[in-house]
């Protein structure tokens, strides 16, 4: 009899875990994922959220700053804040792209702009350790996994071209690690990779295989903190396992993979690629693979899925129409092949400023599945360095919307890019004016920013909902009324259609869908009947995004 209700009380328990396990699948209702038709969203960690003001001020970092060129206080914990909110998922966003969170150089340049901290990122001290402005690797963990939760995947920033500008603070690496000179010229492919990027701001020698010492200031650094012997050890392993020299490149891909294996993020932003020789990023890349394979499996319960770690590199001012082969002037270069997954297109906000959506869309399609089949490119019309944006004066905010969301390829939304953000903040100097901080008061009160907002919401649900618009094979339907086409990507099918002048629309769906299907608008939230091969419906919006009613 025990042996009875010992087996029925274990039948039962088999039964509720598995109703448990469905109702989770259920409920996250997973989607499938691929990089080359993510949403992404860039910020500045300083920038964008400050969800722990006891953090605003670390090291001393005190001198009064140029506008905009000091730390403002956003942190890993606002981001997260913003994730545990919805923000993102109301948004469509489905990938989190983060500038470098490592510490820091302490002290402050003065380069003429007035004096600046390294708010940005851009100018390590230490990558083994995350800035005190920026917050802890606690903090880190828990955006990750809070991230995850809801299907959003956490790209970092990797720099390993150079090391932070020499301060009063921050003394210059030594020799074997950098050069201090001759500075970039950028006319032919030495002189873009052998030198510095700007005066005062060491050029890790990534050529060399030379064996080298840890830095001094590093040794002195860590033996303070107390995480010597460990650091060390783990350099020690590093090597041993990889049998690469110890050269200066590769210890800085051992620090910058360990952000994979303890955080488990998913992806690298990786800067200033062209400034670099490609066969660095190819070694990089195989030990970016191997550490996430490790995260997967020392961490079976913490993987989203099967997709790969991904590589996206800033070649500066690569374009689309230059496929795989980046010119230098004297030679190409392809940085694709072995290496990144994708690069960022600095050509689509001039394709959108000189062709209309319908031309775009079809270049855009064609040149990714011919000379970049296989590959992706990630496309942006504002970003944190590029003083031309598509929109400086924030007067397109729909248009940008419309034109970043559905041109086929991977886009990027520059934080407040979808709340028009101010672009043209005075008084600051260069690229401080992109950097102001995020303006969630407009964002929670402002009217016309609730509008704006709303639109972006929408283009980014439908896109994450739907893997085809930016990974589909796209289809002109129409270009009379209205710009109509049509997105498929194996099962999943839409019809998007753009700028109609007359609200009482009529759209031909015959090559996507059948009569008597039901249909949905999820702009306008219509329920729609196919009729005829067709749908006929009243809109107060110019854009419709038909998608098959699952409800």
């Amino acid at each position: 009899m025990k042996k009875l209700i010992l087996a029925c009380f274990l039948f039962v328990a088999l039964i509720s875990c598995q109703e448990k396990k469905a109702d989770k699948i259920e409920k996250n209702e997973i989607k499938e994922f691929v990089w080359e038709g993510a949403n992404i969203y860039f910020l500045l960690t300083d920038r964008f959220n400050n969800g722990d003001t006891t953090n605003d001020i670390s090291y001393d970092r005190t001198k009064e700053t140029g506008t905009l060129r000091g730390f403002e206080g956003g942190d890993i914990k606002g981001i997260t804040q913003k994730i545990k909110e919805g923000y993102f998922t109301d948004l469509g966003i489905n990938a989190i792209w983060m500038t470098p969170i490592v510490e820091q150089i302490h002290g402050a340049t003065d380069e003429g702009t007035g004096v600046s901290y390294g708010y940005h990122g851009y100018w390590a001290k230490d990558w083994t350790n995350i800035d005190s402005n920026y917050g802890t690797k606690e903090d880190l963990k828990e955006l990750v996994a809070e991230a995850h939760k809801k299907g959003i995947r956490i790209l970092l920033d990797a720099v390993i071209n150079h090391t932070g500008p020499v301060t009063e603070k921050d003394s210059v690496w030594p020799s074997s690690w950098v050069r201090t000179e001759p500075q970039c010229q950028y006319s032919n492919y030495e002189n873009t990779i052998t030198c510095t990027l700007v005066k005062n701001l060491p050029d890790i020698k990534t050529e060399s295989n030379e064996n080298v010492a840890l830095p001094p200031l590093l040794v002195a650094k860590w033996k303070d903190e107390g995480r010597y012997e460990q650091e060390v050890k783990e350099l020690d392993a590093f090597f041993e396992r990889t049998g690469h020299p110890r050269a200066p490149r590769f210890y800085i891909m051992k620090w910058l993979t360990d952000y994979i294996t303890e955080f488990g993020i998913d992806g690298y932003r990786v800067d200033t690629v062209k400034h670099t020789e490609e066969f660095v990023w190819q070694e990089f890349k195989a030990e970016c693979d191997y550490a996430f394979e490790m995260f997967k499996k020392n961490n079976p319960d913490k993987v989203l899925d099967d997709t790969n770690f991904y590589l996206v590199g800033e070649v500066y001012n690569y374009a689309i129409s230059h496929g795989k082969a980046f010119p230098f002037g004297d030679k190409n270069v392809n940085y694709f092949d072995n290496a990144f997954n994708s690069l960022i297109n600095f050509e689509i906000k001039w394709n959108a400023k000189q062709m209309d959506e319908g031309a775009v869309f079809h270049k855009y399609y064609s040149i990714l599945n011919t000379n970049l089949k296989g590959y992706g490119v990630l496309n942006y019309m504002t970003s944190h360095d590029d003083g031309q944006p598509f929109d400086k004066e924030r007067a397109m905010p729909y248009k940008t919307a419309t034109m970043l969301l559905l041109t086929p390829g991977t886009s990027q939304v520059y934080y407040g890019d979808e709340s028009a953000r101010d672009l043209t903040i005075e008084g600051t100097v260069g690229d401080a004016t992109l950097r102001s901080f995020m303006n969630w008061d407009a964002v929670q009160s402002d009217e016309t920013t609730g509008k704006i907002l709303t639109h972006w919401q929408k283009l980014g649900q439908f896109r994450a909902n739907h893997m085809a618009v930016g990974a589909g094979k796209h289809k002109l339907i129409s270009h009379e009324d209205g710009l109509v086409f049509s997105r498929v990507r194996n099962d999943d099918k839409v019809v998007i259609g753009i700028n109609f002048n007359n609200r009482n629309i009529t759209i031909d769906v015959s090559s996507v869908f059948k009569n008597g299907d039901e249909l949905k608008d999820f702009y306008s939230n219509q329920t729609l009947i196919v009729k005829n091969g067709k749908v006929t419906f009243n809109s107060e919006f110019d854009t419709v995004l038909l998608e098959k009613n699952n409800e």
